[in-house]
């Protein structure tokens, strides 16, 4: 695979501006992280659905956008003591408002005589659970519990960095000395050279990460260093896998050299929930 200056440059410019939003979303307060990563998970959940229509389902548009907001909420960690609300109630109520939504659509489904009707009922829960719960979880990433919950973007920025360093490298690296096909069928441009080039460099940059970002026990910025890129490099193909399916090229035209939202996130979509439940196993 040859190095394409153009392509590299237009993702370059691309990634800097998306890079300049990204980190003053996340570095100003949590309210502006969560309102960033609701957005992108509404757009991501719209090009899901559209790459729906292409694979002949129909998704259930209001109801599943409605399950999405309530999923979302549903990890985020705002506080309402401010508004004079508790905060646990809030979160209690939209818990059962998304088991309710759960059970809605699949009852419409069966009430319903449409044909396929619960073909679209899956792919309706389906996009939601594959787009926006991911990136629902990272509201539970930015709370450091050891300063009593206090806002720390750092830990996933340092899995952003990964995910970065693990893309540039592995599109380098295949570019430059890549021969043997990953999966050619469905990612022609992946190359094995070019997976553990990624993979290498991700796990140097988690000793730096571990120095000078956030240093976490048992070794974690290690262990994430070779799961965030093998995971991220999943979570790319299981994309690539749905546009091959349903033959389109880009999930969207909204990042140009990009694509879509989910052409940009599809590797955060496999990575966030790993994480979530590693600090879960690990009890970080």
């Amino acid at each position: 695979m040859a190095l394409n200056i153009k392509t590299l440059l237009t993702r370059s410019i691309t990634g800097i501006v998306f890079v300049m939003v990204l980190l003053s979303f996340m570095l100003w307060n949590y309210y502006s992280f969560s309102l960033f990563f609701f957005v992108v998970a509404m757009i991501g959940l719209y090009e899901f659905y559209k790459i729906s229509g292409k694979l002949n389902a129909k998704p259930l548009i209001v109801p599943g956008y409605v399950f999405a907001v309530l999923l979302y909420l549903s990890n985020c960690l705002f506080d309402f003591d401010d508004l004079g609300l508790n905060m646990k109630m809030v979160i209690l109520g939209t818990k059962i408002s998304l088991a309710l939504g759960f059970i809605l659509i699949f009852t419409g489904s069966i009430l319903s005589r449409k044909e396929n009707a619960i073909h679209d009922a899956l792919f309706t829960i389906g996009g939601v659970i594959y787009v926006v719960l991911p990136l629902s979880l990272l509201n539970q990433l930015v709370f450091n519990v050891e300063t009593g919950y206090t806002y720390d973007p750092k830990m996933v920025l340092g899995i952003i960095l990964l995910i970065w360093c693990n893309d540039t490298f592995a599109y380098l690296g295949g570019s430059l000395f890549g021969k043997r096909k990953l999966i050619e069928r469905i990612s022609p441009g992946k190359t094995w050279e070019g997976t553990f080039t990624g993979i290498i460099l991700s796990f140097a940059l988690s000793f730096l990460l571990n120095t000078l970002l956030i240093p976490l026990p048992n070794y974690l910025w290690m262990i994430m260093g070779v799961l965030v890129p093998i995971f991220a490099t999943l979570g790319d193909l299981i994309e690539s896998k749905l546009k091959r399916e349903a033959d389109v090229k880009d999930s969207g035209k909204l990042m140009p050299g990009h694509g879509g939202i989910l052409d940009r996130f599809d590797s955060l979509l496999l990575v966030s929930p790993m994480v979530y439940l590693l600090l879960l196993l690990l009890k970080v």
